[in-house]
C-alpha cells in the first residue's frame, strides 16, 4: 500500500541523513519515478523534504526536523506480537529490558492500535527453545559482554572440538546466538576467529582497551563465516548402504541436504541404497550410525567399519552374557501364557 510506503519512506528519510533516489527505490522496490512522486506527496503534507544535486547532493529531511508518527502496520504489529524473552537474553541479563521496552513501545502505539497487538499476541506464540536439550553452561558471558559493550581486551581459555587447550588474547568484537548456541567473534593476531561460547573458560577483563577495524560489520562478517565454515568445514565422508527403514531413519537425524542426497543416490545391492554422507568426523559418525542401527551398513571407510563392529562385539559381550542366552532359548509365550510354537492354521 502507498500509505504503508509513505511511512517507510519517511522513516528511511529520517534515520539517514541523506540517500540518493535510486538507493530509495532499491530499498522499497518501486522504480524512481515513483520515488520523486512519493517524496512530492510528503513535501505536500508538510514534510520538510529537500533534494540537492551533484556528488554528494541527494535527498534529506530539514536538519532538526523529526515526525512525530508513532503509528505501525499490521504486519509490523504482527511481528511485535512475536518477540518474547528468549533464553538467548536471558544469559545477557536483558530479557526483563526486553519485556518492560515492549510495553512502553505497546503503551505508546495510537489507542487505536493498541487492541490490534494484543489481538496477533493471542494468535501467534514463537517458542525458541529446543526439545530435551538443555543449553550450554556458559558462565562467563556477562563478562564477555562487558568487554563487547567497552571495547576491552580479554584473556581466556579455550578447548576446542578435539579437547585441545590454549589460552588466547582477543579483542572481543560481539556476540552472536545462532541455534540456541553462544559465539563469540574476536580480533586475533590472524584476524576475526569465532568461539563457541560453551568452550570458553577463565575469561579475564584486561584494563586494555582495543580499536575496532574500521568498517567491521558483525553481521555482514557473520553471515560470510557461515558460508565459508559449510564450504571449508571438516569431511569425514562415509559410504552406506541403506535400507528402507535406515534410509528414513537418517532423514530423521541428518540434515535436510542428506535427504536431497538420498533422493539422488542409485540403488546397491539387496534392493538397498547407495549414498556417501559427510559427518564431520569419525567420532560423530559413530555416534548417529549407532543410533541409527541395523538398516545401515558402512561399506566405506574400512576403519570405520572395524570401529562398529568391535563396538558391537563388546555391546554382545556386555549385554549377552549366560543369562540373556538363558532367556534366548526359552521358549516364547504368546499372550495367554502357553509356548507360542507354531500351530495348526484355523480353517
Amino acid at each position: 500500500m502507498r500509505a504503508d510506503r509513505l511511512v517507510h519512506l519517511l522513516m528511511r528519510l529520517q534515520a539517514r541523513p541523506r540517500s540518493t533516489v535510486g538507493e530509495l527505490a532499491r530499498e522499497l522496490q518501486v522504480s524512481s519515478r515513483t520515488v520523486h512522486r512519493d517524496l512530492d506527496a510528503l513535501s505536500t503534507a508538510g514534510v520538510p523534504v529537500y533534494a540537492t544535486r551533484g556528488a554528494a547532493g541527494g535527498v534529506a529531511l530539514m536538519e532538526g526536523w523529526r515526525t512525530q508518527l508513532t503509528g505501525l502496520t499490521r504486519p509490523e504489529l504482527q511481528a511485535l506480537a512475536t518477540v518474547g524473552a528468549p533464553g538467548a537474553l536471558e544469559d545477557l541479563g536483558l530479557s526483563t529490558p526486553l519485556r518492560t521496552g515492549l510495553v512502553k513501545l505497546a503503551a505508546a502505539l495510537p489507542t487505536l492500535q493498541q487492541p490490534a497487538l494484543e489481538h496477533a499476541r493471542q494468535r501467534l506464540h514463537v517458542d525458541a527453545s529446543g526439545w530435551f536439550t538443555g543449553r550450554e553452561p556458559l558462565p562467563h558471558l556477562g563478562r564477555l559482554r562487558d568487554a563487547a559493550w567497552q571495547d576491552r581486551r580479554v584473556s581466556l581459555s579455550y578447548q576446542d572440538f578435539d579437547g585441545a587447550r590454549s589460552r588466547r588474547t582477543v579483542d572481543p568484537y560481539g556476540l552472536v546466538i545462532k541455534a540456541d548456541r553462544w559465539y563469540l567473534v574476536a580480533g586475533t593476531d590472524k584476524g576475526p576467529r569465532v568461539f563457541r561460547g560453551g568452550r570458553i573458560g577463565d575469561v579475564r577483563l584486561s584494563p586494555q582497551g582495543f580499536t575496532r577495524p574500521h568498517g567491521f560489520d558483525l553481521p555482514v562478517f557473520w553471515k560470510d563465516w557461515c558460508a565459508k565454515f559449510a564450504v571449508e568445514r571438516p569431511r569425514y565422508d562415509v559410504t552406506l548402504a541403506c535400507t528402507q527403514e535406515g534410509e528414513a531413519a537418517l532423514r530423521r537425524l541428518r540434515p535436510p541436504a542428506d535427504g536431497e542426497r538420498l533422493d539422488k543416490a542409485p540403488a546397491a545391492r539387496g534392493g538397498k541404497r547407495k549414498v556417501t554422507l559427510d559427518f564431520e568426523r569419525e567420532s560423530i559418525a559413530v555416534s548417529q550410525l549407532c543410533e541409527v542401527g541395523a538398516g545401515v551398513e558402512v561399506l566405506a571407510p574400512e576403519p570405520l567399519r572395524q570401529r562398529l563392529a568391535a563396538l558391537a562385539a563388546s555391546l554382545v559381550a556386555l549385554y549377552g552374557g549366560p543369562a540373556a542366552r538363558g532367556r534366548a532359548a526359552a521358549p516364547a509365550r504368546s499372550a495367554a501364557g502357553d509356548p507360542a510354537w507354531p500351530r495348526r492354521p484355523r480353517a
